[in-house]
């Protein structure tokens, strides 16, 4: 029975098993500020429609900006010419669905029930809100602002926090202060060699993988879930 978490995800028509890469890429790259307008519209979209309260990560509607947003071009070749000097393919970019997404923080959760076959490429777009990307297992802390471009395993537990905070708490979040942040994002395929080699990835770490019902993450062989504020795995792993 497996101490490590192990992802398990569908590979073809069949289950595969891997490791968690606790690696991260992370840097900056140079993008034009958004349009007042259209970051007017986005706020607009995330508070009166979506709703959003701390700790919530929601899908926002891509379609409608990138008619009012003509710096996506460009944010989109910058994101390319980033993930080449990783040593990675930018062509990855061009068989990966892009998408918008809004998070006022972020509870620490694991994207690897649903994601297990995917990292993900985030390139976030809006100002420094006093924000940090910060991860469990291997405890990286990465502040956000306009232009940071971060590749992780969807596995890895992480939560958007207040900059410096070691925990996720929705206290934290004053209403007087904005704290929306908006990015980019795309999922790229974990099978990728140069990927996984750069996330640390190890695949078919368990030989009974033919027992596991369904696509899932593991922690000594149990579902693992982290707990929303420490991001420590729940179940007392």
């Amino acid at each position: 029975m497996r101490g490590d978490p192990t992802s398990y995800f569908l590979s073809g028509e069949s289950l595969r098993s891997r490791g968690v890469g606790e690696r991260v890429l992370a840097g900056t790259v140079d993008l034009p500020p958004l349009p007042e307008r259209l970051l007017a519209d986005w706020r607009r979209e995330a508070r009166e429609e979506l709703g959003m309260e701390p700790g919530d990560v929601e899908v926002m509607r891509l379609a409608r900006a990138r008619v009012r947003w003509p710096g996506l071009r460009e944010c989109q070749a910058a994101a390319g010419a980033w993930l080449a000097s990783q040593g990675l393919d930018a062509r990855l970019l061009e068989d990966a669905d892009m998408a918008l997404m809004a998070c006022l923080g972020a509870r620490f959760h694991h994207d690897g029930a649903q994601y297990g076959h995917a990292a993900f490429f985030n390139l976030f777009v809006g100002e420094d809100r006093g924000l940090d990307l910060l991860f469990a297992l291997g405890g990286q802390r990465i502040p956000l602002v306009r232009g940071t471009a971060v590749v992780f395993d969807t596995c890895q537990p992480h939560a958007v926090v207040p900059r410096g905070a070691s925990a996720f708490d929705a206290a934290a979040f004053l209403p007087e202060h904005d704290w929306l942040q908006f990015f980019l994002t795309w999922e790229l395929p974990v099978e990728e060699p140069a990927l996984a080699g750069a996330l640390g990835i190890a695949f078919d770490v368990d030989p009974e993988v033919a027992a596991v019902p369904h696509e899932q993450l593991r922690v000594h062989g149990r579902p693992a879930e982290p707990c929303p504020a420490s991001g420590r795995w729940l179940g007392g792993f």
